[in-house]
């Protein structure tokens, strides 16, 4: 009898060891309530009456908010995908002109469960100037520039598949000496926007291929133009077929009548070189043919 009663604990030790084995312990995640009151809000810097898709600089706040919210997954519409917590970030796009893009957000809660919302922006980013045309032009702030009128070509013409003056190039100080008391202000901002300011002097030459570009009359000469106060310069890569060999690669327009010295019908300009005391610049002229003007810091 004993040793059945023995015998029979054991069992029941087994079948309580076996049940005890078999129960899970059983976790709770709380609320799982999906993140809500999802909100996204974008300010893009800059954004006034002239410039409704912002200031060229390309920067976006924005702010994110909603309740049962851990985190955010922001798609950025540009390739870009950053995760972020609630308040408002300061993201930069880069990509140059004026673009749409669709910023998508995922709100991510307990256990993962998530709310999304999207909105879609129009972005104009200015291009990014390298900063060696900047140190050239400005010297980092402001330069004021002239006709380096003792050099060799410092005004000439040519075909407008070259970029050389082939067909006439100026001697030292053989043109009207009107042409060379122009003064050109290149001057940074702080986004690095650069504006120019021309001070003709009250009289600007033109070449008789472009006076009716101007509202003028007549041929080659000294007219009385006005040159239009301050200007923002919309820089980009050159247009043309040059190379690195013979150019900069980046050309810049002129707002307005384009004028930065001579007149010759343009309002585009290629850079084809640029140092911290010379710089070479050439235009296609209202005749078609290629002009070149070289200045030098006053």
């Amino acid at each position: 009898m004993k040793k059945f009663i023995n015998k029979l604990n054991i069992v029941l030790l087994i079948v309580f060891l076996s049940a005890s084995a078999c129960t899970k312990e059983e976790y709770s995640f709380g609320d799982l309530s999906a993140p809500a009151q999802l909100t996204l809000q974008t300010v893009i810097q800059g954004v006034n009456a002239s410039n409704l898709n912002g200031d060229g600089t390309g920067k976006v706040s924005v702010t994110l908010a909603s309740s049962n919210t851990i985190n955010y997954k922001v798609d950025f519409g540009d390739g870009q995908t950053q995760m972020l917590s609630p308040g408002t970030v300061v993201y930069k796009y880069t990509t140059p002109g004026t673009n749409e893009f669709t910023i998508t957000v995922n709100a991510i809660g307990k256990g993962g469960t998530t709310s999304t919302i999207s909105k879609k922006i129009k972005v104009f980013v200015a291009f990014e100037i390298p900063s060696a045309i900047i140190a050239g032009l400005t010297g980092g702030t402001s330069k004021v520039w002239v006709t380096d009128n003792g050099a060799d070509a410092h005004f000439g013409v040519g075909p407008s598949a070259s970029f050389f003056p082939d067909w006439y190039t100026a001697k030292p100080n053989e043109r009207d000496p009107e042409m060379y008391n122009d003064e050109i202000t290149f001057t940074k901002d702080a986004n690095n926007n650069i504006n120019m300011i021309v001070d003709n002097k009250g009289l600007t030459f033109m070449i008789g291929a472009a006076t009716s570009y101007y509202g003028f009359s007549g041929g080659d000469g000294n007219y009385a133009l006005n040159t239009g106060g301050s200007k923002k310069l919309i820089f980009m890569d050159a247009t043309s077929a040059s190379t690195t060999a013979n150019s900069t690669r980046i050309q810049f327009t002129v707002p307005g009548n384009g004028i930065i010295n001579a007149g010759v019908g343009s309002t585009t300009y290629e850079i084809l070189s640029v140092s911290a005391t010379k710089m070479n610049l050439r235009t296609i002229g209202a005749d078609g043919n290629a002009w070149y003007q070289k200045l030098k810091v006053k």
